[in-house]
């Protein structure tokens, strides 16, 4: 029984299985207008080619498809970048950090056009429901949202493609080749299929990115990377590439080099464990390269506090609340946090593997006279005895009662 009434659907497109039987799917069940919007993230031609006349011959009576990269990339990854932001160790937040632009801009464009519900093709096992219908409620929240997967008889990738093949809908998905995919410009995950039991290692043939490492070039890569305040601004000496340009390069570098592949069995915002594998071969260099401008730049405190700070980062990115005050407030945090955070660094890329050659600031708080074994002026030996007895000293007191 359809929960909502709708007259008109702004339905998050993006060509792919799930979205491309939907709009029939509303059509046949609401009766409605398929207003069809994709946001152009980085995901290539491959994925946007003919993705407007695919959208009209399956129903939809408008279709936008919108350049958002550079958006993307200055407003979401560079910021999340800068907090150093990585879920449960291993996820760089690909697709997380993509949800609240795409789903900003839908709402946005349900508005402008009259629509009275929101749509998406999430699962209702999946957190890009949670991230999608948290950003409705922030930018429209008088919208009704329609979420097929959560209404429809169809319960496998299986039925979807079967319902596609009935209702003539193109879809490049089979049964041998049934993988879920999402791609942008920072990374590309990969899940479903054998991938689905942890137990099977990562065949060879999904990795879309990036070369293996034992097929990686055997000279190692290095490449120098410019920060401003924690942002990056520059590659090899080039000052004038664009955000987008920036990342395409370290992609196409840090791929060629094996950089960037993850296995990893991850917890759900909705409670369950599932098995991703996921491609960030940019973003994997530019974290490692802010990881080690920060060590040069920040005191001791700040930096384990901003790490603290970095693991609810991205806990909240992860979860889809990027709307909120909290984040906001974090990103207020991080901003002044990594002010001194300007620099260059350069990395080493070899057979999947990274490690830093050089690291310069002029904000640097290494001081070779205090860290050189060489004795110095700045340091006194001495002083080290009062220090070692003040922190001890409740460990003495507690040995010393225990000893009685």
């Amino acid at each position: 029984m359809n929960k909502v009434t709708a007259k008109k659907v702004a339905l998050a497109y993006s060509g792919g299985l799930d979205t491309s039987i939907i709009i029939p799917w509303l059509k046949e069940h609401y009766n409605c207008e398929v207003v069809a919007i994709c946001g152009d993230i980085g995901q290539g031609g491959e994925e946007l080619d003919g993705l407007k006349e695919k959208a009209i011959k399956t129903g939809a009576s408008e279709v936008y498809v919108e350049d958002m990269r550079e958006e993307f990339v200055t407003d979401y990854l560079w910021k999340l970048v800068r907090s150093g932001a990585v879920y449960e160790h291993k996820y760089l937040l690909g697709t997380s950090i993509a949800r609240p632009l795409l789903a900003k801009r839908q709402a946005e464009v349900a508005l402008k056009t009259g629509c009275d519900a929101l749509s998406h093709g999430c699962t209702g096992k999946g957190n890009d429901q949670v991230r999608f219908e948290l950003t409705f409620k922030a930018i429209a929240p008088h919208l009704n949202v329609i979420a097929p997967w959560r209404e429809w008889d169809i319960v496998s990738r299986e039925d979807a493609i079967e319902y596609a093949r009935v209702h003539n809908v193109p879809i490049a998905q089979s049964t041998t080749k049934i993988y879920s995919r999402d791609r942008n410009i920072w990374h590309i995950s990969h899940e479903g299929g054998e991938l689905e039991d942890p137990a099977n290692a990562a065949p060879d043939h999904i990795w879309m990115l990036s070369k293996s490492p034992a097929e990686a070039p055997n000279t190692p890569a290095e490449v120098t990377i410019g920060f401003k305040s924690g942002i990056p601004v520059s590659l090899n000496g080039q000052h004038k590439l664009s955000g987008v340009a920036l990342l395409e390069e370290l992609n196409k570098l840090g791929g060629e080099h094996g950089i960037g592949r993850i296995d990893l069995v991850e917890n759900r915002f909705v409670g369950m464990k599932s098995r991703g594998c996921y491609e960030t071969p940019g973003g994997a260099i530019l974290l490692a390269a802010e990881r080690e401008l920060e060590a040069l730049t920040l005191d001791r405190p700040t930096l384990h506090f901003k790490q603290k700070m970095a693991l609810d980062y991205a806990e909240m990115v992860y979860n889809g609340l990027w709307f909120t005050p909290l984040r906001e407030s974090l990103d207020a945090f991080f901003e002044k946090v990594t002010e001194p955070v300007t620099g260059e660094v350069t990395m080493r890329l070899y057979k999947g593997n990274l490690e830093p050659v050089s690291r310069k600031s002029p904000n640097s708080l290494y001081n070779l006279d205090i860290a050189s074994f060489t004795m110095g002026a700045s340091y006194d030996q001495k002083d080290a005895l009062g220090f070692i007895n003040l922190v001890g000293l409740p460990i003495k007191v507690r040995a010393l009662l225990h000893n009685k």
